[in-house]
């Protein structure tokens, strides 16, 4: 091999990489190696990684298909680049990709409940749900010698079950029972003569048996024993019953049976432990282990409102329409009316409101008078149900209003029916295996060969080999707390990202380019070694791994760092620093004085004390947590800290935050279990921020969301050329009729549906992406048109709009909280967790706070360098010292150390978690032994001395 070659085979070369705010860089990766792109937020980090590097390698991969299969793809844009070399298959690990399906869960997506659906289906032992005695299945000769040992000498019935447990009247059976010569059956445990045209009670439940020979249990018989069996096996689909002289019954089976009382199971197969499947999931909730039911309480909320006033939620205020007539009509036949308090009215008649009655009652018709209908009422919550079951979407989500969510009563929230749940390993389902911790699923399979027959061992060697290799991968990289039964939907997005993570070390692939974004998001300083380790796994199979990341460790654990700046949007886009992580320290690029320590984000001289009152939630003992009591000092900056599933989403997006959303906004959320909570009278209102999408579609972006929107319509509404045409707002929308393109109907892009791979967004061709039409677009203010506007940064916005107060206060907010970079309108499905997150924060920092607020925010650092977190800091400290409540769930370090007061959950996550460890300001927490975060915090309070 020449010495090119040799060279192509260990870097990556890109030359002219211009998409996005990229500046025509060229750069050169090594290959094989852990690499760390990193860089203020908004500075082209995402453009080099994903919309080139990731982009490029798609494409390529496109490009090996035919051109059969091509044209089923559509075509991928080839990104703004001349030219890469040494480019590798490419898998990119994003945190995007989480599932909202409900039946998308950790076990599912990792495949180990894939392959303990395949051991239980193997190797499980069924035991009835009746008796809980062990299922027996038994060949033809065990059930011929069994007949010779169990009854010998004796008068047997042998019996052919034909129907189990079921309505009908059966003539065609008796007749065709009839037809092939037997003349006696057991019905309902009698036996009787078949005689013509003979029936039963078709709505009564039946057992019917054919009774196939009467025998005496002889070996002189056995050659007509044995023939009468082997047809009674036939007729009986497998199964026989064998009565003797006293009525005593029992049964037998070639396949699974109960042999007391004759339940038989149909033989395991992987698909009878899948709750997605119609084999296995529980016909009660589909599967889903929470039933929807709408409760009394949600219907009629307020007991001593009338019917007239609203007592009755669904329906309102009394209104002269045709329900209200029949309510009052079945009241009056009760000697009661609409304007009667609901605690007046007798439970009975409640019911009859509620769930209906067979009794009709007569109401007036509006549309001829003086006659009347006479009709039964079903029901306000029959009615609701048929909506919620055959309801369009609107009605849908009105009926939601009046559900409340349940555990299954039938399976007890393990999703599966009761067969799959009697089938068992070690005493053990498996539905019990999916609720347990994944460091306790281990434990279990540690020693289990211990526990099991021989002959469960020989067939559980190698799929045990593969299960424990997975749960492996998930506890090396610090997801010990999850259950497989965990949905996908409730994970952050690092969490997710490292499931797939997980998912890829167990793959086992070489000579692949993996591309990650900032899998440490969500994850404690002590995991973050973990992680580490992972990444560096997966480099050594001989992969390269290109990461893109803010964290201080994995930057200098790194084998090369690309730093991407100097500034956000346009001002970004250069290769500012590459080199190893010993190089870079040597640097003077922002990133590297943060790293070597000249600069740093300073630890307050003194914390603040508060207003001296305290919010007090006391017994939380939803989930993980041990009966916790946890106090909120009020007008200070609050810092709930702890491992990885210790309990802190628990204790205060589950408990706390849906306390003071009913409190202050009658949310029908219900918190998890606690004592009580004081304190709540000294707010006026909260304000969650969370990581959730702001929207689901390209219609949805910061503009539409902040708000701001609204004031530049009316603004181009306001201008000569507008009056002028007579355009109102609404002709400057593009989610109506008027002024939008209406080939796209405003979205500026369309939607290609791919029927196996996601959906795709292409630009509009009439609009090219502007979403207006032409008559719109020439109205403009200062030279620009709505659409122009709606492409500015906010950087620029800022600018463009220095003397409209109102639009720029709002756009203001934007630019401090880290978002100069981003668009106006910039499409809501490309903005990242940590971008939606500070979109939300700043539309409810551009609202005016009232010095009562209490902000909840969970883990606002996302996506941020160290400069933009000292940016959020400033801001953040403004709230604060107005007055108000800032409490932050959060890992880093720089915000931990300049809170006025700490909450740190922990020892462990999952069972061992869900205490608090210790509280106060963060040198208490350092100077405490026991808590993780007070080891690492311990070093960054200590000062150091900048490096190099």
């Amino acid at each position: 091999m020449t010495d090119t070659n040799q060279l192509a085979q260990e870097i990556i070369e890109i030359f002219g990489a211009r998409e996005h705010n990229l500046k025509n860089i060229d750069i050169t990766i090594p290959r094989n190696k852990l690499v760390v792109i990193t860089g203020i937020s908004g500075s082209g980090k995402s453009s080099l990684a994903f919309d080139t590097i990731y982009a490029e390698g798609q494409r390529r991969y496109m490009e090996c298909f035919s051109a059969y299969a091509r044209s089923f793809l559509g075509g991928m844009e080839r990104p703004d680049v001349d030219k890469i070399n040494g480019l590798s298959p490419v898998i990119s690990i994003e945190q995007k990709t989480t599932s909202k399906n409900p039946r998308s869960t950790v076990g599912t997506v990792t495949e180990i409940y894939d392959f303990m659906r395949l051991l239980f289906a193997r190797a499980g032992e069924a035991y009835s749900y009746q008796t809980g005695n062990r299922m027996v299945r038994q060949t033809e000769d065990q059930i011929i010698e069994q007949l010779f040992q169990q009854f010998s000498g004796k008068k047997l019935f042998i019996l052919a079950p034909v129907v189990k447990g079921r309505k009908g009247h059966y003539r065609e059976l008796f007749e065709q029972v009839r037809k092939m010569g037997y003349s006696k059956v057991r019905v309902d445990g009698v036996v009787m003569e078949v005689v013509p045209k003979m029936q039963l009670d078709r709505y009564k439940i039946h057992d019917i048996e054919i009774v196939v020979d009467r025998i005496i249990a002889d070996e002189a018989d056995r050659y007509r024993i044995v023939q009468s069996l082997k047809t009674a096996l036939q007729l009986g689909k497998g199964i026989i019953m064998l009565r003797d002289e006293q009525g005593e019954v029992s049964h037998f089976s070639k396949y699974l049976m109960d042999p007391t009382t004759g339940l038989s199971y149909d033989e395991p197969a992987p698909n009878t432990f899948s709750f997605n499947s119609p084999y296995g999931a529980c016909p009660t909730c589909n599967g889903l282990g929470v039933i929807e039911e709408i409760t009394k309480e949600n219907i009629i909320p307020d007991l001593n409102l009338s019917i007239s006033r609203g007592g009755i939620a669904p329906l309102g205020e009394f209104r002269d329409i045709w329900i209200f007539k029949k309510i009052d009509a079945i009241l009056k036949r009760h000697k009661a009316s609409i304007s009667t308090p609901l605690k007046n009215l007798s439970d009975e008649l409640i019911d009859t409101l509620l769930y209906g009655d067979k009794v009709e009652v007569a109401v007036d018709s509006v549309k001829y008078p003086g006659t009347q209908w006479n009709t039964t009422f079903e029901g306000i919550i029959n009615f609701l149900q048929k909506q919620q079951e055959g309801g369009s979407d609107k009605i849908q989500k009105w009926v939601a209003d009046y559900t409340t969510s349940r555990t299954c009563p039938d399976c007890g929230g393990y999703r599966l029916k009761k067969e799959a749940l009697h089938v068992k390993i070690a005493d053990t389902h498996i539905g019990e295996l999916a609720k347990m911790g994944i460091q306790q699923l281990a434990d279990w399979f540690v020693d289990i060969e211990s526990r099991m027959t021989e002959k469960q061992r020989i067939i559980g060697t190698e799929v045990l080999k593969e299960i424990r290799k997975r749960i492996g991968f998930l506890l090396d990289i610090g997801l010990s707390y999850l259950s497989l039964d965990r949905p996908l939907r409730t994970l952050s997005g690092g969490e997710a990202q490292r499931i797939r993570l997980a998912t890829q070390i167990g793959t086992q692939l070489v000579g692949v380019l993996y591309i990650l974004d900032e899998p440490s998001i969500g994850l404690h300083q002590r995991d973050n070694v973990k992680l580490i380790k992972a990444l560096q796994e997966l480099r050594d199979l001989g992969n390269s791994v290109i990461v893109v990341e803010h964290d201080k460790d994995m930057m200098m654990d790194a084998d090369f760092v690309v730093d991407i700046g100097p500034g956000a949007g346009r001002h970004g886009g250069q290769i500012v620093a590459s080199g190893t992580p010993a190089e870079i320290l040597q640097l003077s690029s922002l990133t590297a004085q943060y790293l070597n320590g000249i600069k740093q984000i300073q630890i307050p001289d003194k914390r603040r004390k508060g207003s001296g009152q305290k919010l007090i939630l006391k017994g939380a003992s939803g989930h993980n947590l041990k009966n916790v009591t946890a106090e909120f000092p009020l007008g200070t900056m609050i810092c709930v800290t702890g491992v990885s599933g210790s309990g802190k989403s628990s204790l205060i997006h589950e408990t706390l935050y849906p306390l003071l959303n009913q409190y202050f906004y009658n949310s029908k959320k219900e918190p998890l279990p606690h004592k009580s909570i004081s304190g709540l009278e000294l707010l006026d209102k909260v304000i969650e921020v969370d990581q959730s999408p702001i929207g689901r579609t390209p219609r949805s972006n910061p503009a539409t969301y902040t708000g701001v929107f609204t004031d530049i319509r009316a603004l181009f509404t306001e201008l000569p050329e507008a009056k002028i045409r007579g355009y109102k707002p609404g002709r400057f929308s593009f989610n109506v009729k008027g002024g939008r393109c209406e080939d796209c109907e405003g979205a500026g892009m369309k939607l290609i549906e791919m029927d196996f791979l996601p959906d795709v967004h292409i630009p509009c061709e009439t609009c090219k992406g502007k979403r207006y039409n032409r008559e719109t677009l020439e109205v403009r203010f200062k030279g620009k048109s709505i659409s122009d506007v709606l492409d500015m940064t906010v950087e620029q916005a800022v600018e463009f709009f220095e003397n409209q107060p109102k639009i720029l206060r709002k756009i203001q907010t934007l630019f401090e909280v880290g978002l100069g970079y981003i668009t106006l309108g910039q499409h809501a499905t490309t903005l990242s967790g940590g971008e939606a997150q500070r979109v939300k924060l700043a539309t409810e920092l551009s609202k005016k706070d009232t010095g009562k607020t209490f902000y909840i925010l969970d883990e606002p650092t996302t996506g941020l360098h160290f400069q933009d977190i000292e940016h959020l800091l400033e801001v953040l400290n403004k709230l604060v010292d107005k007055g108000n409540t800032v409490l932050i769930i959060e890992h880093n370090l720089d915000v931990i150390k300049v809170a006025d007061y700490i909450l740190d959950i922990g020892p462990e996550g999952g069972e061992a978690g869900g205490q608090i460890i210790v509280k106060g300001t963060p040198e208490q927490v350092a100077a405490n032994e026991n808590s993780y975060t007070g080891k690492f915090l311990k070093m960054e309070l200590t000062p150091k001395a900048p490096i190099g």
